[in-house]
């Protein structure tokens, strides 16, 4: 029958739990090959620390990220106008604890004693292990910022604000408040909401026809008091089944003011969007009640990052949210029973501007929000997003995008040609029907690799492992493909096999109510009531989960004519493709074999793609641009999808 649950392992085989702690958001950067960890004994580290000062804010980012893009990722601002490409050494950075190697840059931007104070360029400044950075004030008002995966925007926000000094009407000059204003600021050809004339009479005599005008792409939407072109404040929004990030933005600089995320308050209606949408078909009350769930999520998020910032509410004036479709047609109140029985339709494609209010978000009555665009019932607006963010569409190169999820959507393709699709992956990857499983959050094992025979564990936070989440769950089976405990079927071996195959780790391997399981962590060594195990039913899942992925995009492949080897870089997007191990992903099978210098964490490109749209009207418009420019290709609708989901549900060997 194997080991007992309660049976403490021997000092001999080993556990080391490596405490880590959590990010406020979801790391970022282009990860080169020292960003993977994981499974198959990778040496080096799989997550840095990285401390900011005087921000006090401490991020956890993969390894190989530079300082330059895990500040930016995180809301940290650091000074640059070339947008990190290294041409203007202005991201002067000090390192007051950790290691960081000289760059040929580094010797142009600072003298022999700078450099061995510590002072980097944080372009350059690559992090392998755990740092202390600190952060010098803004000196420059940046023409650009830098957004998404290596995304350079241009500074053309719709949100304009325009003060004015006019003088007072006499009785030769009768012109109306509205013509004085107009004539004003006539470089613009500007529609007026009602609300602005309301307003516009008691605002011009309150400050002595001294106001701002406050114009949202060609809509004037409010007249304000004296000079306010300082308050140029945006909020973006990502839209999650399962979390929600909201970015506060100053949208004359670019620079991230706070960013905070939290889970979607419809948690309680299921863990995925099937659930949700099944939830307004079986009651009447379920739409209403989620709607104003989510809204309470949007409000919520908005109170934090103004107060985090010292911002008032009611000087946010543009909004943008990107979101899935089932998650977005909720928020607007929009039955979404269609998304879930064939054919899969949306109620819209596109998305009229709209009072942020119709969001529930308290920013100013007049604030407007512009909600993303989809592609259909299963890619929606938050890929669009992450596309527009990582420049699917302006990138020579054939590129993967992968967003790992319940619903996993995939994009393949280059500027010349893209397609897309979705994959029903399941909630294995939320870390939903394993038996051990759960969230990414503190306590949960998040990585697992093989050292001189021991089995070494990440967790999240300071604490005893409670549970296993999606990114521990591939590096768990990962790391025992590579040892033989989990031969290429997905089925552990037998005890004796174990034995011959990694004798020292051979007790770890029990039986759990008649059920094949691997432990990770026996019960006096987790906070758990009961050890912290891998069944083989938790193996299934995962099987599943990836062969529905991995199935997506070989058809891909297969539709756009090319061979594995021509992709050029797989982007693993998302909150959960940010923790995955790209060593690991490859080894199970979920993204293609490839070197793993071309498999990249894009970090949550989602919420890049809201901010961008914020920043600059020609990326906003570039968002309905690629709506029709990409095709996509249904699965469903595929009659090898079944034989090739069978075939790959096999690990490679």
């Amino acid at each position: 029958m194997g080991q007992q649950l309660d049976q403490p392992v021997p000092k001999s085989a080993g556990l080391t739990t490596e405490a880590v702690s959590q990010p406020d958001v979801g790391p970022a950067g282009d990860v080169g090959p020292a960003g993977g960890g994981g499974g198959g004994g990778n040496a080096g580290p799989a997550r840095v620390s990285i401390n900011f000062t005087p921000s006090g804010k401490q991020v956890r980012v993969p390894a190989g990220v530079s300082v330059f893009e895990a500040g930016s990722w995180n809301g940290i601002a650091i000074d640059s106008t070339c947008g990190g490409y290294g041409t203007c050494k202005k991201c002067k950075v000090q390192m007051t604890a950790g290691s960081l190697p000289v760059t040929s840059l580094d010797t142009k931007a600072f003298s022999a004693d700078e450099l061995a104070a510590g002072w980097r360029l944080a372009c350059r400044a690559i992090a392998m292990s755990d740092l202390d950075i600190e952060v010098p004030p803004l000196t420059t008002r940046p023409k650009a910022a830098t957004v998404g995966v290596g995304r350079k925007v241009i500074l053309r926000p719709a949100l304009q604000m325009r003060y004015v000094e006019m003088s007072e009407p006499t009785l030769k000059d009768q012109r109306s408040d509205l013509e004085r204003l107009l004539d004003a600021i006539d470089d613009l050809e500007l529609e007026v909401d009602v609300d602005a004339i309301r307003e516009l009479a008691t605002a011009l005599r309150k400050s002595s026809f001294a106001v701002t005008a406050v114009v949202v792409g060609s809509r004037l939407v409010s007249v304000e008091p004296g000079d306010i072109t300082s308050q140029r404040y945006g909020l973006a929004f990502d839209l999650g089944t399962t979390t929600v990030v909201a970015t506060l933005l100053d949208t004359a600089t670019g620079a991230p003011l706070a960013v905070q995320s939290m889970l979607n308050r419809q948690q309680p209606f299921g863990a995925d969007v099937i659930s949700r949408i099944s939830a307004t078909m079986l009651d009447p009350e379920a739409l209403p009640k989620l709607r104003e769930l989510a809204q309470e999520t949007l409000a919520e998020l908005t109170l934090d990052v103004c107060g985090q910032a010292g911002v008032e509410p009611s000087q946010i004036y543009d909004v943008s949210l990107a979101g899935n479709v089932t998650m977005t047609e909720i928020v607007l109140g929009i039955d979404p029973e269609p998304l879930g029985v064939a054919p899969f339709i949306t109620a819209a494609r596109y998305y009229p501007t709209m009072l942020a209010s119709e969001l529930g978000v308290p920013a100013n009555p007049r604030a407007r929000a512009t909600v993303f665009p989809s592609l259909g019932a299963y890619v929606g607006g938050d890929i669009v997003a992450g596309m527009l963010a990582s420049g699917m569409d302006r990138d020579r190169r054939t590129r993967l995008f992968i967003d790992v999820g319940t619903n996993c959507e995939i994009v393949l393709g280059n500027r010349d040609r893209l397609l897309a699709t979705a994959a029903p992956a399941g909630p294995a990857f939320e870390g939903a029907q394993i038996r051990c499983g759960m969230r990414a959050a503190p306590g949960a094992v998040e990585s697992v690799r093989l050292r001189e025979g021991r089995i070494d564990i990440g967790v999240i936070g300071d604490a005893a492992p409670l549970g296993i989440c999606g990114s521990g769950l591939v590096d768990a089976v990962a790391t025992l493909l590579d040892i033989g405990m989990i031969d290429p079927s997905g089925r552990f071996v037998s005890s004796a096999e174990a034995r011959d195959k990694a004798p020292e780790l051979a007790d770890r391997l029990i039986e759990v109510d008649g059920e094949r399981s691997f432990v990770l962590a026996w019960r006096d060594e987790a906070a758990a009531e009961q050890p912290i195990y891998l069944s083989q039913r938790d193996v299934r899942e995962l099987q599943f989960a990836k062969a529905a992925i991995a199935t997506g995009w070989h058809l891909l492949v297969e539709e756009l004519g090319i061979e594995i080897q021509e992709i050029s870089q797989v982007l693993l997007a998302g909150s959960f493709g940010s923790y995955l191990s790209p060593a690991s992903a490859t080894r199970i099978g979920l993204v293609p074999r490839l070197p793993l210098m071309r498999i990249v964490s894009a970090g949550n490109v989602a919420g890049e793609g809201a901010k961008m749209a914020l920043l600059s009207e020609q990326e906003r418009a570039g968002a309905v641009t690629l709506t029709e420019e990409v095709r996509y290709v249904e699965l469903s609708d595929r009659p090898d999808f079944n034989d090739q989901f069978i075939e790959r549900l096999a690990f490679p060997t």
